[in-house]
């Protein structure tokens, strides 16, 4: 139950990046989307609360902000037209590798 605990804590981190985005505009602050960020904020964290409680600190952390920037990273490609390019595909495979990675190696 530990892991998927943190994978949802992780892609609850797709929010809070997404919210604060688009919770700022010229015309000033858009209100429902700051707190949806911050609800977002507090799942992730309480999920990654209960998910440390089986899983290393070090590992849990470090799968949870992989999963998040990876989340963060393809949600700014789809929705905010951001740069898709070879190298920070490249880039983002490695963080890949290593959420993999610490789950094969993982004592739980």
């Amino acid at each position: 139950m530990a892991w998927i605990y943190l994978v949802i804590a992780g892609m609850f981190e797709w929010g809070w990046p997404v919210g604060l985005k688009l919770g700022l505009t010229d015309q000033g602050m858009r209100w429902g989307w700051i707190l949806f960020a911050a609800a977002c904020m507090v799942a992730s964290g309480a999920l990654l609360l209960l998910a440390q409680r089986d899983i290393p600190i070090g590992t849990a952390y470090a799968i949870w902000t992989g999963i998040g920037a990876v989340g963060a990273f393809a949600i700014g490609i789809w929705l905010f037209a951001e740069p898709a390019t070879l190298a920070r595909f490249f880039f983002v495979g490695l963080i890949v590798i290593g959420i993999v990675g610490l789950k094969l190696v993982s004592p739980e």
